[in-house]
């Protein structure tokens, strides 16, 4: 994967660090009160071990609020900035669906987009990523945030899935995208049950031949199968990442970058990397 001209290896597994800046994400919102706090966290995630650090101004948990798209530029620009002039060889991925939010990065340093739609809540979004060719990381989802829960019928959920992917895939490959990676995308438009069906039938996307990035970091498919909160996860959430690893997650979306940089080292020790 060319990352601004650093080819990034992913036979071994990576992991991603997470950077919420919207006030209201189900984990971290309104976390980082001013430029030394968040500064200390990315330098934290950095030194633990993550290769990129993904960052995302508009909440994409169940329900979550609409941002218009000048306010997401604004809220993310400045960290965007900030980050690149304390931190140069960053690799950052920035999580948006919007085409104008990506392109504003892009130009602005960003390495990779994280798309929760794939596309299709921006019909600019896959000429946005051609036109500047970098890694677009393409997650599966129905309808958007604020109504994806009500959509979460499927007659055979895998079956679908890879479908959408395939043409999701095909759409990009057919403007020359390059560096693709898939994200399935647990917790969008899936119930707690579908979400350990999605989990025992991971190693199916394979099928797709993309990296796979997986994005379980103690979310409620976590904490409500074990009668705990966000706060209480983190130990379940290691063991869906390691199980994730096993069944061929190429990148780890995480809050806590060490434990699941462990992960992957015993991993590795384990397949005699």
């Amino acid at each position: 994967m060319n990352c601004k001209g650093q080819l990034i290896d992913l036979s071994t597994p990576k992991v991603m660090g997470i950077l919420n800046i919207t006030p209201n994400s189900f984990f971290d919102g309104g976390k980082y009160k001013n430029e030394k706090e968040l500064l200390e966290r990315v330098d934290k995630m950095l030194g633990e071990g993550a290769t990129f650090i993904d960052v995302g101004a508009y909440s994409s948990k169940p329900n979550a609020e609409f941002v218009s798209e000048e306010e997401e530029i604004s809220r993310i620009m400045p960290v965007v900035n900030l980050l690149q002039k304390y931190f140069p060889d960053i690799l950052l991925s920035i999580d948006t669906f919007r085409a104008e939010v990506a392109k504003v990065c892009i130009e602005n340093g960003a390495a990779i987009i994280n798309d929760i739609s794939a596309g299709k809540l921006d019909d600019k979004m896959l000429q946005t990523i051609a036109k500047y060719q970098i890694p677009y990381i393409m997650m599966h989802m129905k309808g958007t945030p604020q109504t994806m829960q009500t959509l979460a019928q499927y007659d055979d959920m895998v079956k679908e899935m890879l479908f959408y992917f395939s043409e999701r895939i095909a759409a990009a490959r057919a403007i020359g995208i390059n560096d693709l990676i898939v994200d399935p995308g647990f917790g969008f438009a899936k119930t707690l049950e579908q979400n350990y069906e999605l989990m025992q039938k991971m190693e199916l996307f394979q099928i797709l031949e993309l990296p796979l990035l997986i994005g379980i970091s103690r979310k409620s498919m976590i904490y409500k199968a074990l009668d705990v909160n966000a706060e209480m996860a983190l130990n379940g959430t290691t063991i869906l990442n390691t199980i994730a690893l096993t069944k061929g997650a190429k990148i780890l979306r995480v809050h806590d970058v060490k434990e699941a940089v462990e992960c992957v080292k015993l991993y590795n020790k384990m397949i005699g990397i």
